[in-house]
């Protein structure tokens, strides 16, 4: 069985906001994924609301047929919009106002009583409780003694091994592969510690396949690279490409 993709949107509302006007819709955009194949998908609700908004996660919950995915911070302004949203799935997530992007994994170790805090309202109201996390040993206990139901492995480190010459033949090739092999054996512990696992960050469709192959892997969340690849193709055949990637990668794991 292949993973599952969900596709994050968040950078159709950043475009939405770039003019503050009512298009591109990211509930069309959502439809647009599920009708493609996406197995699901993803936004992440900002402090600073740079793209998605409280109002595009009430409407994707009433729109989206598959999973929703909601990524937030810690904080019990968000915790709150979760338990009114009711995703299917909330996934815990570092926030640093100046990132670009997320930057890491969440450090659930350093933070134990907020996340633990925040997971357990979570799931006192039947939430789905994921941690985003580095792929790292610790990390997986503290996310499991936590509470959390999955961890999300962050993939950033291998992503960037794996960008441009560099990373397929030159000096990116051995950082690539030790990484891959960190996110493989965490991806193992997590599963072992009763942990469903899911994995995302910068992945691409030339890099995702030697992830994929990881069976305990269940789940990709995949945002920045597709959307790029659909602002040329469109959202159809951008979809399908990236679950053939992931399938490929699967059979031949």
């Amino acid at each position: 069985m292949t993973a599952r993709l969900n596709v994050n949107i968040d950078h159709v509302a950043t475009v939405r906001q770039a003019r503050r006007a009512p298009e591109p819709s990211v509930a069309a955009a959502a439809a647009l994924c599920e009708q493609a194949g996406a197995d699901g998908i993803t936004v992440h609700l900002r402090a600073d609301r740079r793209h998605i908004q409280d109002a595009d996660v009430f409407t994707l919950r009433r729109t989206v047929t598959t999973y929703l995915n909601l990524e937030m911070s810690v904080a019990d302004e968000m915790i709150s919009v979760a338990l009114e949203a009711r995703p299917d799935a909330v996934t815990l997530v570092p926030e640093n106002p100046n990132e670009i992007t997320t930057e890491g994994g969440l450090d659930v170790r350093a933070n134990s009583k907020a996340v633990r805090a925040a997971i357990d309202r979570l799931r006192e109201c039947d939430l789905f409780a994921s941690v985003f996390i580095d792929p790292d040993a610790e990390q997986v206990a503290a996310a499991r003694d936590a509470g959390a139901q999955q961890v999300e492995l962050c993939t950033a480190l291998y992503a960037e091994a794996t960008l441009g010459a560099r990373g397929v033949h030159g000096e990116g090739a051995g950082r690539a592969a030790a990484e891959l092999k960190r996110l493989h054996e965490a991806a193992r512990l997590a599963a072992q510690s009763g942990l469903k696992v899911a994995a995302g960050h910068g992945l691409t469709y030339r890099n995702v396949g030697a992830l994929a192959a990881a069976r305990e892997i269940e789940e990709f969340n995949i945002g920045h690279n597709l959307i790029a690849r659909a602002v040329l193709v469109g959202l159809d055949p951008a979809v399908r490409e990236m679950r053939e990637a992931i399938r490929r990668g699967r059979a031949g794991g």
